[in-house]
């Protein structure tokens, strides 16, 4: 049942005859699990929160950065370094006091998914890597649970409803990942800082109009719209129940990002913030700092060598092939890269990375 304040607070949707009074406590029964809260999940959670969603799991791991706050409009300066999920929930909490958050401070995964699922009604997808989509699709698909999809590259974006009434997955639309590197993802590439918010925005919709039990939902749909050419196209998925019968049969991938041809970093190939403290002191090791030179926090003590990321290639020979050499950037997506594009062309064999990045270090 609603308080009196509630009723006050979502007046405007009452008011509405496909959602009145019935249809507000169903968005207050409603339990809703967003995974990722960068430029998808910051939209996403929000217009939930406003709605009056009753409980609303936030699950990620990163830490925000400044590069970040072009379009993850729930942070701002202040909050750089800050964990995104602790933060954003603190926010969010101030916009509407109703909602009950759970806070999951931590990576999706194959161990932790299932469980994880089983207490939510809906789950929305904020990722940007397709490993973890299909862990999301697959792991929808075996707790039954409706999996709203949002994408963003450039200037399009993309949204869909999974998993929806007996409808397609995603593994019906895509049964197979791109190749390695194919597709970037928008820290490689860049993004319109609008277009998250746009289609964050609609899976947030799709949201509402699931738990409401209204209007034509996105199932066997796929949206496709181009914010710079102003085109919006919507395609017709075929769903097919051989995928679906093969995720259910088998379960979960032990390894996605293998399956998505990202080999896995084994531990030879890394090194954690407890060696770095040992080897800082060591001059046989050259560390070097792939960020660009506003990005915080500087470290000073590993006498780090600058190179950015947009400067390697001009770099090359002022990287050592006779001792250990250890990338590091803000959280260990970029160096990486470095890593397996020299070894790739210029036949690097002593490249290490720091696992996890050098938001850790020292806090």
């Amino acid at each position: 049942m609603l308080t009196n304040s509630e009723k006050n607070r979502y007046d405007r949707h009452i008011k509405l005859p496909e959602v009145g009074l019935e249809g507000q406590e169903r968005l207050k029964a409603a339990k809703v699990l967003v995974i990722g809260v960068g430029g998808l999940g910051c939209p996403i959670l929000q217009y939930l929160t406003a709605a009056g969603v009753g409980i609303i799991g936030v699950i990620d791991d990163d830490v925000i950065d400044e590069s970040n706050l072009q379009r993850q409009i729930l942070f701002g300066s202040e909050d750089v370094g800050k964990y995104k999920v602790s933060t954003a929930i603190q926010k969010l909490k101030t916009q509407n006091p109703f909602v009950v958050f759970t806070e999951y401070k931590e990576r999706l995964t194959n161990k932790n998914a299932l469980a994880l699922f089983k207490g939510y009604d809906i789950v929305v997808d904020g990722t940007d890597n397709f490993s973890t989509r299909y862990l999301i699709n697959d792991a929808c698909v075996i707790t039954n649970k409706p999996l709203v999809y949002g994408s963003i590259y450039k200037f399009e974006g993309q949204i869909s409803v999974f998993n929806y009434n007996n409808g397609p997955s995603y593994r019906c639309l895509f049964p197979n990942p791109p190749e390695e590197n194919q597709l970037p993802n928008c820290s490689e590439i860049g993004v319109l800082g609008v277009l998250p918010g746009v289609i964050g925005t609609l899976q947030a919709t799709e949201v509402l109009k699931i738990i409401l039990q209204k209007g034509t939902v996105l199932s066997g749909l796929l949206r496709i719209m181009n914010l710079l050419e102003n085109s919006n196209l919507t395609l017709t998925i075929e769903k097919n129940q051989k995928e679906i019968d093969r995720v259910l049969e088998n379960g979960l991938l032990d390894n996605y990002e293998l399956f998505c041809g990202v080999e896995p970093n084994s531990d030879q190939d890394n090194y954690s913030i407890e060696d770095i403290e040992k080897f800082k002191a060591d001059p046989t090791i050259l560390f070097i700092d792939v960020r660009e030179e506003w990005e915080q926090p500087r470290v000073p003590e590993l006498k780090a060598l600058e190179i950015p990321l947009d400067e390697l290639e001009e770099s090359i020979e002022s990287i050592p092939k006779d001792k250990k050499v250890i990338f590091f950037c803000q959280t260990g997506g970029r160096s990486q890269q470095v890593i397996s594009f020299l070894e790739s062309q210029f036949g690097f064999t002593n490249l290490y990375s720091l696992q996890g990045g050098i938001m850790s270090y020292n806090q």
